[in-house]
């Protein structure tokens, strides 16, 4: 079932945490609500549950408006970060327990905590009290008390974040394969730029209680719509250095340096003047020996990843990251030359921020 919000605001006081919010999630998608603290993405996901009130608009939950309905009713379920297991209960207690309230046959509760465990790999558990649990079993244990209701919706608060980084990519795993198998409505708001490129259909992004972009992942990654969201996604961020355009020479210009790119690749820019030139760390190229277009810069210093070397450069009073490859060895301080891929350049106009496009039937 879809879950819109239609001009949702939450007020506290002079703050607005959530401002006119409009947001249409298809039935059976998954969505990731990612962005900083305090963006205002638990704020929407709690209104979306009937947990916080809001100030304006509307939240429909299957084209049923669900203003003043309460959580209860909303045929939603909801996994919190802290797990919120009951410490008395065995396993198969707790996953039972949101059937046991609504007074399910005790054969039919049985049937489906047996199912649900072994969906998610905790048969042999269902004796064991929490406390007898490692992190990830708890949280498996949290699925599935919110599995076992059937609801419409999932709403998933940062369910990994207290996980360590080996589980939580394994969890991640878990997760995008019960979702696909359960084709059931999932909000899921995390911080995790890693969660949210790996796990949803669709991301919206949120900075200031506002959303910035809407889209696929992939489509976030190579077109962002600003420059909040294009320095946000992306490990290591992106590159930003500021400058102005020189149409006649198709050349970005730097106070110290200028990038030549394709004439095709010319932004639309439509009276501004200051722009931000962006380039993303793969898309920086660096060479040992001068090259007629190449940039002079100086290694700053190298990171190696195991699969990959980061690269941070001084370039005319700027620093920049490359990522290249993992055999890539540079002394610090050693003179390099960089060039830009000029098909993967991205401009945004430094006033507003904005991605601007490229000039009317050029590229993306």
């Amino acid at each position: 079932m879809g879950v819109t919000c239609e001009e949702v605001t939450k007020r506290y006081g002079s703050v607005v945490a959530v401002d006119r919010l409009n947001l249409k999630i298809e039935p059976g998608e998954f969505v990731v609500l990612l962005g900083p603290s305090g963006c205002g993405k638990t704020t929407t996901l709690r209104m979306i549950a009937g947990l916080e009130e809001m100030t304006d608009g509307r939240i429909l939950i299957d084209e049923r408006c669900v203003n003043g309905v309460p959580p209860r009713h909303r045929d939603v379920a909801m996994v919190f970060q802290s797990y919120a297991l009951y410490p008395h209960m065995t396993v198969e207690e707790n996953i039972a327990y949101p059937l046991r309230v609504r007074k399910v046959e005790r054969a039919s509760i049985a049937a489906r905590v047996k199912k649900v465990s072994e969906l998610l790999g905790i048969g042999e558990l269902r004796t064991r009290k929490p406390k007898e649990l490692s992190g990830g079993q708890r949280q498996r244990v949290a699925l599935a008390r919110a599995i076992i209701r059937e609801p419409r919706v999932y709403l998933m608060d940062e369910p990994l974040s207290n996980l360590d980084a080996k589980l939580r990519m394994q969890m991640r795993g878990e997760l995008k394969r019960l979702q696909y198998e359960l084709g059931t409505t999932t909000v899921y708001v995390t911080h995790d730029q890693a969660e949210a490129m790996t796990l949803a259909h669709r991301v919206a992004i949120m900075e200031g209680g506002r959303l910035q972009q809407f889209d696929a992942p992939l489509t976030i990654y190579e077109r962002p719509a600003n420059r909040f969201v294009a320095g946000f996604i992306g490990s290591p961020s992106m590159n930003f250095l500021e400058g102005t355009i020189d149409q006649a020479g198709s050349r970005f210009v730097h106070q110290n340096f200028s990038v030549k790119f394709d004439s095709r690749m010319l932004p639309d820019l439509r009276g501004q003047q200051r722009m931000t030139l962006g380039v993303r760390p793969e898309d920086v190229r660096i060479f040992t020996e001068e090259r007629e277009r190449g940039l002079p810069a100086q290694v700053y210093i190298t990171e190696l990843m195991g699969n990959e070397t980061f690269v941070f450069l001084k370039l005319g009073g700027e620093k920049i990251v490359a990522r290249t490859s993992p055999d890539v060895r540079l002394e610090i301080e050693a003179q390099v030359w960089v060039e830009f891929d000029e098909r993967k350049l991205h401009f945004f106009d430094t006033a507003s921020g904005v991605r601007l496009p490229y000039q009317e039937g050029v590229g993306v």
